[in-house]
């Protein structure tokens, strides 16, 4: 009888800790899930943070505080001896800023014998109006002695005030803009003389030290310099690594000691492929520095091993079906390789060289080995030319002690952001859109 009783106790108990076995399970899943969400839901919120603060401190940067002053192009100041038809230098080497500050100064009623106000004017106005009367001067030289409407940029600390990042109210000596030209400011805003207009200077601009005349022109220029010269080096090689590694090589030490190089090339700091450039390409091959060329061959060599592994991956992705089928309807390996393995291995060819590219156009460090933080303000011609590229631009605006650059990197780093944004996107898209599923 009491064996009887404890088979049928132990009989019933089984499926009562096969439940509770079941629920921890399930629990314990619960609590994954939970951890999952947990981990993605900060990762969202850190992520939203860095971007509103981005955002928040670099959309006035597309916008920039410029005066409508009819400006008189005085004969008497730009050539007063007449010389220009026989001396080029003349319409260079004039005073425009004079002309600019004259137009103010009849536009506000400020008798030009005024020196303390007249003083406070050259604080108005950016000295980047002398570059811009004297290009407009030099393109048309009938400009001489007629009088046009003129949008002039004002200087960073007018910006800065008329865009409300400065507060008025604290006192005049603990700012940088006087009471006398925010009175200005804003009479000028009333006449409609004094707007803010979309800041084209920020795309076309090259490196200046005046914040307001500063942009990211020859920064753009290095980079589609460089990532040209990455897709050129960089994908044909790789691709053909990858093809031969991973479809004709014979497994052996040799390779396996490869593939293990390729992997840890993968992961090796950026900053090492700058001082690889900076020995080889500048120290022994005597390349120049600070030009897109040196930048472009040091990133390929960075982004060579990202392409290599996406590269393999898709090759080894494609079904030994289609292989064994291609041979056995008399092809060759370099037809079955060619014609049918590689264009099924295009989606996730085109997204490892793009994801390879973004990291290259996001890249800083082996950049600044190899001089391209140099300050460069004239467009590069070719890619032996002295440039610089976008995160190196951003680097060296973080740099500069006044305010108004600090405007310019967020708005920099949005610039940047996007052409990743687009970048990743595009590669997302071609997976979707050419993607086999076997």
């Amino acid at each position: 009888m009491t064996d009887i009783s404890l088979d049928t106790f132990t009989t019933a108990a089984r499926p009562a800790r096969r439940d509770i076995g079941i629920k921890r399970r399930y629990a314990a899943e619960r609590r994954f899930r939970l951890y999952g969400v947990l981990a993605i839901s900060f990762g969202i919120f850190f992520l939203g943070i860095m971007l509103v603060t981005i955002i928040g401190k670099g959309y006035t940067a597309f916008w920039q505080t410029t005066v409508t002053l009819p400006i008189t192009f005085d004969a008497k100041v730009i050539d007063p001896n007449n010389k220009r038809a026989t001396d080029a230098n003349v319409l260079i080497a004039a005073n425009y800023p004079v002309l600019a500050r004259d137009a103010l100064a009849d536009k506000l009623g400020i008798d030009l014998k005024d020196k303390p106000l007249i003083g406070k004017l050259k604080g108005f106005l950016s000295d980047g109006v002398r570059t811009q009367l004297r290009d407009m001067v030099i393109a048309d030289p009938s400009l001489i002695g007629q009088t046009r409407d003129v949008n002039v940029l004002a200087t960073a600390n007018i910006d800065s005030a008329f865009k409300g990042q400065i507060d008025l109210k604290v006192a005049e000596a603990k700012r940088k803009v006087s009471d006398q030209q925010v009175t200005w400011m804003n009479r000028l805003a009333t006449d409609g003389a004094l707007a803010e207009h979309f800041n084209t200077g920020l795309f076309t601009y090259g490196a200046s030290s005046r914040p307001e005349s500063s942009g990211m022109g020859v920064a753009i220029i290095g980079s589609f310099y460089m990532m040209v010269i990455v897709l050129l080096l960089a994908l044909p090689i790789g691709v053909a690594a990858s093809i031969y590694l991973e479809e004709f090589a014979k497994k052996s030490r040799l390779t396996d000691l490869i593939e293990v190089n390729i992997n840890n090339l993968a992961a090796v700091p950026s900053i090492v492929f700058g001082l690889l450039g900076l020995a080889v390409f500048i120290g022994f091959l005597g390349m120049p520095r600070s030009a897109a060329l040196v930048g472009g061959l040091v990133l390929s060599l960075m982004t060579l091993p990202t392409i290599i592994i996406a590269t393999r991956a898709a090759l080894a992705a494609v079904p030994p079906s289609i292989r064994s089928a291609a041979l056995g309807l008399g092809a060759s390996k370099m037809q079955m390789v060619f014609q049918h393995i590689l264009p099924l291995a295009a989606p996730g060819i085109l997204t490892g060289t793009i994801i390879g590219l973004a990291r290259a156009l996001g890249e800083t460090a082996p950049l600044l080995l190899i001089g391209m933080v140099a300050f460069v303000a004239d467009y590069p011609k070719t890619p032996l030319d002295p440039s610089t590229a976008l995160p190196v631009q951003i680097y060296m605006w973080a740099n500069e002690p006044e305010r108004a650059f600090v405007e310019r990197v967020s708005g920099a780093i949005i610039i940047l952001l996007a052409f990743l944004m687009i970048m990743n996107i595009t590669a997302i898209v071609l997976r979707r859109r050419f993607e086999r599923r076997w």
